[in-house]
């Protein structure tokens, strides 16, 4: 019996069921034993080119040397503190720094700075944002848009929209999420707009909340105009801008964050995945006038935080990764490699397949999808194809809710080499599909 096997038949005893999808043939998934730079060995021992940066968090290649090298260094001098009631340096560093990249970096005077919260995952951060929103506005209601993901805790959930995700736990929602259509055009806007309009004059809201880029919603990019309507909107009507960077941050679109190619500065900003390069960690920072506004001083008993809050390894690596992102200048090489990589993907259009392809991208954020005649989702083509592309050294993953689109998240560190490779294997792979 191989080690995968073994690996994964534990795992089938003794973990959720609902967890790891494995199929019959063992095709999938494999077990990841090592990581390092842009690649992965399985159990096996059998290398593979990774297309997923492990959803977007290894933007500075996996186990950046600096970056682990940080964390073995602060693990050994203090592997916990006490987040809300003892705090540690690091974190302070850390609060600093994400002021410094964020509302500092954007304002137009020196008097702008950014507060922090700070979780651990995703979701979290989204939480800590809705619950500034609601003490900032007195107003339970937030519009979020079709396809949007935010995570999956009981409030990023009601903002998250696919109904695989909601439909299990509805009767324990609090049911205080607005959805609108996410534009993926240009003429969309307006339909937007007045769906928008129409939620603020019927209920009260008090946040609009949207992914710059839809990840798991299948790489979906709204045209140039649509975050800047949102900002105007949410001045219109006293509702707070909340982005969800989780994601797009960190370089991932060519820039440190993707609210900078259209100019926008939110009120409160969502932040994960490559914050750290593989440690939980993650921060909501909102302009401090907000914050100090929505959130009581500290009297002994904070509202809102955790056991874990601002971990002082996590803050160790963040400072390091946010570092190398600089030394490396990863955002700039995202921006170059991005335009390098769709134009790759974008000769798979005229190559003959039984199915429409249609790439899309931003930065090293692309997807490509794939639909049959009449619009319908090639589902079964694009999980064949990724399917394929493992087996043969490659690992990729589906996005959308219908798992149509072969998404390209990799690390930042990647080659255009590697890229041209990755793309000439897709092509293969969907010849075959």
């Amino acid at each position: 019996m191989t080690k995968t096997k073994t690996i994964l038949q534990q795992l089938g005893r003794f973990e959720s069921r609902n967890v790891i999808f494995t199929e019959p043939d063992g095709s999938w998934p494999i077990v990841w034993d090592r990581a390092r730079g842009i690649h992965v060995w399985d159990a096996e021992g059998k290398k593979y080119l990774d297309l997923t940066a492990a959803f977007g968090v290894a933007a500075a290649g996996h186990a950046n040397p600096r970056v682990v090298q940080a964390g073995q260094k602060q693990m050994a001098r203090l592997l916990h503190a006490m987040g809300d009631v003892h705090p540690h340096a690091l974190k302070a560093r850390l609060a600093r720094e994400l002021s410094r990249i964020t509302f500092e970096r954007w304002a137009k005077t020196n008097q702008k700075r950014g507060k922090v919260i700070f979780s651990n995952s995703g979701f979290e951060a989204v939480e800590s944002a809705l619950k500034t929103a609601m003490l900032a506005t007195g107003r339970r209601g937030v519009i979020a848009f079709a396809g949007a993901y935010h995570g999956l805790g009981y409030g990023a959930l009601n903002a998250t929209h696919r109904e695989h995700f909601r439909h299990p736990f509805r009767p324990q929602l609090r049911e205080f999420g607005r959805f609108v259509p996410f534009p993926a055009r240009p003429g969309q806007l307006a339909k937007v707009e007045q769906a928008i309009r129409r939620l603020f004059r019927r209920e009260k809201i008090g946040a609009l909340l949207v992914e710059p880029v839809q990840a798991r919603g299948g790489i979906n990019l709204p045209p140039p105009a649509f975050l800047p309507l949102l900002r105007r909107l949410c001045d219109e009507h006293g509702a707070l801008l909340i982005l969800d960077e989780i994601y797009t941050g960190f370089g991932r679109t060519g820039r440190w964050f993707a609210c900078e190619h259209s100019g926008v500065v939110p009120d409160l900003i969502c932040l994960g995945k490559a914050l750290t390069g593989g440690f939980p960690l993650s921060a909501c920072v909102g302009r401090a006038e907000l914050m100090d506004a929505a959130w009581p001083a500290s009297t002994g008993e904070a509202i809102h935080t955790s056991t874990f809050l601002g971990h002082p390894v996590g803050c160790a690596m963040a400072l390091a990764q946010i570092s190398e992102i600089r030394r490396l200048k990863l955002c700039e090489r995202s921006a170059v490699l991005g335009k390098f990589l769709l134009a790759g993907l974008q000769e798979l259009q005229v190559s003959g397949f039984k199915f429409q392809v249609s790439p899309r991208g931003l930065g090293l954020m692309a997807g490509v999808e794939l639909t049959l005649p009449g619009g319908r989702p090639a589902t079964a083509a694009a999980l064949g194809a990724i399917k394929t592309l493992l087996r043969r050294g490659y690992i990729f993953l589906p996005e959308g809710e219908h798992a149509n689109v072969i998404s390209f998240t990799p690390p930042l560190t990647i080659t255009r080499a590697q890229l041209a490779r990755a793309v000439a294997e897709l092509h293969k792979a969907l010849a075959a599909a």
